[in-house]
């Protein structure tokens, strides 16, 4: 089922005459294709679960129109609209067996829509079998794990055959492990059942691991839309780009001059087309190539080894953090007796902002395989 946000807002009344109203959405437009898992990324307070109230319909909006598919749900009320929600807190029922908690929704149906005793129960197993909780139920939500829990709120949500599956901070209560291990079973659910599924996370790992597609928020706004990885390859604004990544991006004051990027006095990176100007420089932490001649140094700090990688913690004037993050494959050796680490900069993790909008700047990039 397509989902369609036209200039969807939603504005709370302020408490006090002196202050304005609370705008939790600003005129958000998207369309979420049939079938994808979307995933709802921002900070806390930055309007996701608002949004996903208004399309399941516990808040109405403002302004702005919800479509499913073709048809207009904008004032239709929950019930009605064909939607399957998971909270973060699984809201089970604790006299309830598993088995009945999956079925209460079916319950609740009145009418033609109501199934029997048999189709219900036939349904509930299904469901179960899903999520692979088939063998608990008959246990109490007071005997499962939390993961387990999860499981059995996320049967109830599919076992009415929703258009769409709203999650909203569904591992927040997780462990590590668990929060690992239920995103890809969420990933799994959602593949083999084909519905599309809005999941709501401040947790960009999360987001960028299972999505099809992530929306980025900032203060009730869009910042960007896309695939996961076009995202934190392009990102649009400053925002965007330190949102994304871990560790995060590097962030520097910089100058484009001459066609050349300037941070501090290193002239380290060739970036034709901008105008001269001050910029905010975003460099990937996996932005660095280890260079005993390289153009940027930076005070070098401390060595992390990691396996894998290495990171190198360092230092700049020109950096807006205490310390710099560096990750490069653990074959290379630093020179652990030196005050400075040297680096060339690969132009494709290197992002330009301007310095007043924090809009993306872009420059030129060398042809494949050329380094600036």
């Amino acid at each position: 089922m397509k989902v369609v946000l036209e200039h969807l807002t939603k504005r709370f009344p302020s408490r006090s005459k002196k202050e304005e109203d609370v705008i939790a959405v600003n005129d958000f437009n998207f369309e979420i294709p049939d079938g994808k898992l979307i995933g709802l990324l921002g900070p806390s307070g930055c309007g996701k679960s608002t949004t996903l109230n208004l399309i399941c319909g516990l808040e109405p909006p403002t302004e702005g129109k919800i479509y499913f598919g073709n048809d207009d749900v904008t004032r239709l009320p929950p019930e009605n609209r064909g939607v399957g929600l998971v909270f973060q807190n699984y809201a089970l029922y604790p006299h309830l067996t598993v088995l009945e908690n999956i079925q209460f929704p079916l319950k609740n149906l009145r009418g033609a829509e109501r199934p029997t005793k048999e189709q219900m129960l036939e349904r509930a197993k299904e469901a179960a079998k899903l999520v692979q909780i088939e063998g608990l139920l008959e246990r109490k939500p007071s005997e499962l794990s939390g993961g387990q829990q999860q499981r059995v709120a996320i049967a109830r949500a599919l076992v009415k055959m929703p258009k769409v599956l709203l999650l909203d901070e569904p591992l927040s209560n997780l462990d590590a492990r668990l929060r690992l291990q239920t995103r890809e079973e969420i990933r799994r659910i959602q593949l083999e059942t084909g519905i599309t599924t809005i999941f709501v996370t401040h947790d960009q790992d999360e987001a960028m691991s299972i999505s099809d597609m992530i929306v980025v928020m900032k203060a009730g706004v869009m910042q960007q839309m896309g695939p996961p990885q076009d995202v934190y390859d392009q990102p649009v604004n400053l925002f965007v780009a330190t949102f994304l990544g871990t560790p995060q991006i590097n962030v520097f004051d910089g100058e484009v001059k001459n066609g050349w990027l300037y941070i501090g006095g290193d002239r380290v990176l060739e970036t034709p087309g901008p105008e001269d100007q001050k910029v905010s420089v975003g460099i990937r932490p996996e932005g660095f190539t280890l260079d005993e001649n390289g153009p940027f140094a930076l005070n070098l700090e401390r060595v992390e080894v990691m396996g894998r990688d290495t990171s190198v913690v360092s230092t700049h004037p020109a950096s807006r953090s205490a310390f710099i993050r560096s990750i490069i494959p653990a074959r290379n050796r630093v020179d652990k007796t030196k005050k400075t680490v040297r680096f060339r900069l690969m132009p494709d993790k290197v992002f330009l902002f301007d310095a007043k909008t924090e809009e993306r700047v872009p420059f030129t990039l060398p042809p494949e395989g050329v380094e600036g």
